[in-house]
This record gives C-alpha cells, sequence and structure tokens, in this order.
C-alpha cells in the first residue's frame, strides 16, 4: 500500500495507520492505493476540531488471488463549518477478500457540517468476497451528510455497445475498469495512474 498526500508519497507498507488532527483552516488531501498485498491493513483516526477544516481521503484497491484488504476510517466532526469527502473505489477479483468499515460521527456542536462518504465495489469473480459498511452517526441539525455503498459487476451492455464498435471483450472491460476507477484517481501521480491501469 502506499499512502499520498497530494501526489507525494507520505508513507508506504503492507499495514498504515494514521492518527490526524485538523484545526481551523487546516486541509489535508489523500490517496490511498492498495494492490499486490497478501494482507494489508489501513486505518485512518481522524478528528476535524475546527471550522473551515478540509479532509479529503481517497481510496483504489485490486485485490486478486487469496489477497485480504482492511480499510477502517473513523471520522469524527467536533467543530461546524467543516469538510469531509471518502470516496473509495475497489475491484476484487479470484478469492481475493477486501472489507471497508467507515464511520463518520458528526457532535452536537457541529453546525454547517458537510461529510461524504462512498464505498464502491466490483466484484469480478462469484469467489471474491466484498464487506461494506459505511455508517453516519450525527448529533447535529443543520448539516449535509451522505454516505453509500455498492458491491456490482461489470456492465455486460456496455460491454456489448463497445464489442458492436469493434473493441474486443478484453478492452472493453478494462476500459470498464478504467472508468470506474479514474474517479478516485484525481490527485495521483500520472505514473501511479499508469501503473495501475496496468494491473488491470
Amino acid at each position: 500500500m502506499i499512502l499520498f498526500e497530494k501526489g507525494n508519497i507520505l508513507a508506504s507498507g503492507d499495514t498504515l495507520r494514521r492518527d490526524i488532527v485538523l484545526g481551523e483552516g487546516e486541509s489535508m488531501h489523500l490517496t490511498l492505493v492498495a494492490m499486490g498485498s497478501e494482507l494489508a491493513e489501513a486505518q485512518f483516526n481522524v478528528d476535524i476540531n475546527g471550522a473551515g477544516a478540509d479532509f479529503v481521503l481517497n481510496g483504489i484497491y485490486l485485490c486478486k488471488g487469496e489477497e485480504k484488504l482492511n480499510v477502517k476510517v473513523d471520522l469524527h466532526h467536533n467543530a461546524g463549518g467543516s469538510h469531509s469527502n471518502q470516496n473509495f473505489r475497489g475491484i476484487v477479483d479470484d478469492k481475493a477478500r477486501a472489507s471497508f468499515d467507515g464511520r463518520i460521527v458528526v457532535a452536537h456542536d457541529a453546525q454547517k457540517t458537510e461529510a461524504y462518504q462512498t464505498n464502491r465495489n466490483l466484484q469480478l469473480s462469484d469467489f471474491a468476497v466484498v464487506q461494506t459498511s459505511p455508517q453516519l452517526e450525527i448529533y447535529a441539525d443543520d448539516v449535509k451528510c451522505s454516505h453509500g455503498a455498492t458491491v456490482g459487476s461489470l456492465d455486460l451492455d456496455e460491454q456489448f455497445y463497445m464489442r458492436s464498435r469493434g473493441i474486443s471483450e478484453k478492452e472493453a472491460r478494462r476500459l470498464q475498469m478504467q472508468s470506474f476507477l479514474a474517479q478516485a484517481m484525481d490527485e495521483l501521480p500520472e505514473e501511479i495512474r499508469e501503473d495501475i491501469f496496468a494491473r488491470l
């Protein structure tokens, strides 16, 4: 796994843990990339303690063979007027297993908070396992918050359309996966994007 902060490598390894505290007006944009580890675990504990703070966490994971990945995010909005956005995209194949456990807590006094969490997965094999558990605990009244999770497969109608235009099945599947992951890759260096696409 590799953790990037605005395109620069912040940490790497099969186990990553980050305790993050953001004060007033502070900002942090992170992207987690996980691929090729037999067992990988990432945990983020985030406290947003000041108005105007902004936290973005994107995640991309590719799991195949018998690889296992566990991601846990525990994020607390303790002050109002702050913003967070989590966007995780995963592709799981063969007998691999991936789990995402995400929790957002908005404190009673954290009015005007905006917090969003999404975990989307492509399950390419009947033997692959995806577990996703997004959670919201909101104790304030004036907030904008959402969370969601999906586990699906590649769209066969899209593949049929591309194949009817002369694109091979393999290339059509690769293009679908590239499009699926691209929405979480904005802040990655070009060479890392190319490495991810090469593994599809």
